[in-house]
């Protein structure tokens, strides 16, 4: 049987209208590079996001696509989901949009466990409304919202994902298009809600907010690149790596203090406990970059699904009309 083969350029409309060096730029070339890499039709694909900077991306795919309201993307992608079980569906959120007024459908779609790709591109800001604090900007954030700093907590993307008992979470830097593409390949071939947390900076609002991962040279001080299987190791020639202290892990020197390779950590992305997935993805030096956590469960649509053919089957009528004759019938002349 022959097989098609896709290009970026197969999936791609339109032209992007984002501000110069908006990182979400950088994400829209690696989704389109990452679906013609997965290799199924654009027809296939159905992207949903909500309201923002990063909410425009339905409008440069060639794909299905829908742009609705606010903080509810992940209701409507579930219901197309739910509604068209092959139908493969991208949902694309700000920080804002995702987990403010969409937190409620974030953590319940992972707690579901829907077969979705939920694609989170976080710059610590709203930026379409110029510039007001967001629910990951850090304690003390000066914003238009907060022009004497915040006083409140971030939430932490992964944090919350686990708490809702997620079973998926990747996280990427917009500007590495390799580590974008693996994750998203990653998440598309994940059954159940896939989490991708997009680090990216707003240049108008909030440049500068990722710059201790942004660029190569960052990125190999201040980053780990997570590979399920490998040796937890990082730095501009893998000097450092991962090792258990207590409960905890730990930054070590490999060769100094008497630590050695055999003593740092093997990634186990598919382990059910998600205790060490939770520490991982919630450092911050080195900042987890690459699949976090990556398990098998039962998903919501196909349970759905099952459950409805489980039922028909024991009905004793499967249309309207056959409704209509199961009870007692009688003919008016």
């Amino acid at each position: 049987m022959e097989t098609t083969t896709y290009t970026q350029a197969d999936f791609k409309k339109g032209q992007p209208r984002w501000c110069p060096g908006c990182g979400d730029h950088f994400f829209l070339a690696s989704l389109h590079k990452a679906m013609a890499e997965i290799g199924k039709p654009p027809y296939q694909n159905a992207v949903i996001s909500g309201i923002g900077c990063s909410s425009r991306l339905p409008h440069y795919m060639a794909t299905y696509g829908m742009n609705t309201i606010h903080g509810r993307a992940a209701a409507i992608a579930t219901g197309c989901k739910v509604a068209n079980p092959e139908l493969t569906v991208w949902q694309v959120s700000g920080d804002g949009d995702g987990l403010a007024i969409g937190g409620n459908h974030f953590i319940h779609a992972n707690r579901r466990n829907i077969n979705l790709n939920m694609i989170l591109l976080n710059n610590r800001i709203y930026g379409l409304t110029k510039g007001q604090y967001s629910p990951t900007s850090p304690r003390g954030f000066v914003s238009k919202s907060s022009p004497y700093g915040t006083v409140e907590d971030p939430f932490r993307p992964a944090e919350l994902c686990f708490g809702a008992r997620g079973h998926f979470f990747a996280r990427a830097v917009a500007t590495d298009a390799k580590g974008t593409i693996e994750i998203l390949k990653a998440a598309d071939a994940h059954k159940g809600a896939s989490v991708c947390e997009i680090l990216q900076n707003c240049v108008i609002f909030n440049n500068g907010t990722h710059d201790n991962v942004y660029s190569p040279a960052e990125r190999k001080k201040n980053a780990i690149y997570l590979e399920h299987g490998k040796p937890m190791v990082f730095g501009e020639n893998n000097e450092y790596g991962l090792v258990q202290e207590g409960f905890g892990v730990k930054v070590v020197k490999i060769g100094e203090d008497g630590y050695t390779m055999d003593d740092v950590l093997i990634h186990d992305a598919h382990c059910e406990d998600n205790t060490l997935h939770a520490k991982l993805a919630m450092m911050e030096w080195p900042v987890a970059l690459g699949v976090i956590r990556d398990v098998d469960a039962p998903t919501y649509d196909d349970s759905v699904t099952a459950q409805i053919e489980e039922v028909s089957a024991k009905k004793k009528y499967h249309n309207f009309a056959e409704l209509l004759e199961t009870n007692d019938i009688w003919e008016v002349k």
